[in-house]
């Protein structure tokens, strides 16, 4: 009899640690998907962010200046909204065209809230002193915030 009841408690204890550890693990597995979910989400935003910064043609700046806005929040918009209307009259008077394009793009720091990551975008810019076009690489850092469920960028400094 006294064997039974032990039988018994040790397959109860097994039975709690086999489903805490269960438990344990499912927790881990959800915070490392939201994790790379999270990791995805920064570097799209980025992505995009310095793809439409890098991509503007003076046939349709509006938009275009728009669409970096749209990503924007904080001083960055602010500064980037302030030069839109001489940057709209110097794009239209020398015929700019740069067409980005994302090369790289890693994460350097983040948090719940906010981001820094290191892209690298090439671009062919053509305008009115390079018809013919010149390739220009920029190794940019962007600073992003978590704004209402979006990933937004709060700064864009050219580096190295």
């Amino acid at each position: 009899m006294a064997h039974g009841r032990l039988t018994a408690a040790a397959l109860a204890v097994g039975t709690v640690v086999v489903t805490a550890l269960s438990g344990w693990l499912c927790v881990e597995v959800y915070e490392q998907r939201a994790e790379t979910q999270r990791q995805q989400d920064i570097l799209a935003a980025a992505r995009q962010s310095a793809l439409n910064f890098t991509s503007l043609d003076y046939r349709h700046y509006e938009r275009d200046s728009a669409n970096v806005l749209k990503g924007a929040t904080g001083d960055f918009k602010e500064q980037f909204a302030a030069q839109t209307a001489e940057l709209t009259k110097l794009v239209a008077a020398n015929k700019s065209v740069s067409q980005g394009q994302v090369l790289e793009a890693g994460i350097a720091r983040a948090d719940e809230r906010s981001a820094r990551v290191l892209v690298v975008a090439d671009s062919k810019v053509t305008n009115t002193a390079a018809p013919e076009g010149q390739a220009r690489t920029y190794r940019l850092q962007l600073d992003l915030v978590l704004e209402s469920g979006r990933w937004l960028t709060s700064n864009v400094e050219f580096v190295g």
